[in-house]
């Protein structure tokens, strides 16, 4: 099953940490901020649900496709209206089954304004390639076509996409990086039966060998996947855990101090291999995932199926997770 760890797995991620932590200290959970009163700029959810639908227009955003090409002109197009620098970093990566691809993550970032003296940077991200095999889906007539990936995918890009569009006109005291993950969701099909290691998140493992400036770090960053379900629910993932507790519970707390506590649920669960793992591990940056995480189902109800589409997209949803990652950044940094 996709992303999922075994306990064996786990325990080999561990192990490999050799007991160092992230060169970069991890903030400690913040006290004393009362995040309700924290002011953010107004997140537009019917924009977001634009941002997703206008990726989903494309078709397939599958490797090697003019659907993939074309979206991620727009996402680079749209990214240069709000961000001061925009890159496009072309790489390759081998599929599961040796197939040779192209992929292009998309790298924005905003500046903070010059008398905040931080020099901190943070690091938002989501992955904007759909799943070339809907292999999860009940008819098996489906398991070898493509999803349309509106909420596997596009959501979280077009949650970031309007957080950098307000972030832009009221800037907080630390730069922001947006990285647009690309050929994260082409892992092994299930009716391949068989397992590839590292077969899953290969922008994200291209990126963290070969970040887009030299020396890149960041204090924390957030991974956005899966948010925009209809029926929302954020777990405490064990890799989140691991390597980014406090960061964790700080955008817990912000969201139970918003009321969003049955959404950003106080329940520890097994760890998900996301892009999250490959930037915490070789990128040495502490990163957590926000990823929809369905009661007794993997993820949610129509993950890896042909019916991933808009018609099961929730702006309010949309609107929950940001305000979530807004109200934390802004209580962190606030404008100057």
């Amino acid at each position: 099953m996709r992303k999922l760890f075994t306990a064996f797995a786990l325990l080999v991620l561990l192990a490999a940490c050799n007991g160092k932590s992230n060169k970069n200290a991890t903030p400690a959970a913040a006290s004393g901020i009362d995040y309700s009163q924290v002011a953010i700029p107004a997140f537009n959810a019917d924009s977001a649900y634009q941002f997703v639908a206008d990726q989903v227009a494309f078709g397939f955003r599958t490797p090697n496709t003019v659907a993939q090409s074309r979206c991620a002109d727009y996402l680079a197009s749209q990214m240069r209206r709000w961000c001061d620098t925009v890159i496009v970093q072309d790489f390759p990566a081998t599929l599961w089954d040796g197939t040779t691809v192209r992929g292009k993550n998309i790298i924005a970032s905003i500046e903070a304004p010059a008398a905040s003296g931080t020099g901190k940077r943070l690091l938002l991200a989501a992955h904007w390639d759909s799943r070339l095999w809907a292999d999860h889906d009940e008819d098996k007539d489906n398991h070898r076509k493509p999803i349309p990936g509106a909420n596997d995918g596009a959501s979280g890009v077009g949650v970031l996409m309007e957080m950098a569009r307000i972030i832009s006109v009221q800037r907080p005291s630390v730069s922001i990086d947006f990285i647009f993950f690309d050929v994260e969701d082409q892992g092994c099909p299930e009716w391949a039966d068989t397992y590839v290691e590292d077969s899953w998140c290969k922008g994200s493992q291209y990126w963290s060998r070969n970040p887009h400036m030299p020396y890149y770090t960041a204090v924390y960053g957030v991974l956005l996947d899966m948010v925009g379900t209809q029926q929302p629910r954020y777990t405490k993932e064990e890799i989140s855990r691991q390597f980014a507790g406090n960061v964790m519970n700080k955008m817990w707390t912000a969201a139970a101090a918003l009321g969003y506590d049955k959404v950003f649920e106080n329940r520890d669960t097994d760890p998900i291999l996301d892009d999250h793992y490959y930037v915490n591990r070789l990128a040495n940056i502490p990163m957590i995932d926000i990823v929809q995480n369905s009661h007794g189902i993997s993820f949610f109800k129509h993950w890896h199926t042909v019916n991933d589409d808009l018609d099961h997209i929730d702006k309010n949803t949309l609107r929950i997770t940001a305000e979530v990652v807004l109200k934390t950044i802004y209580g962190d940094y606030g404008t100057k």
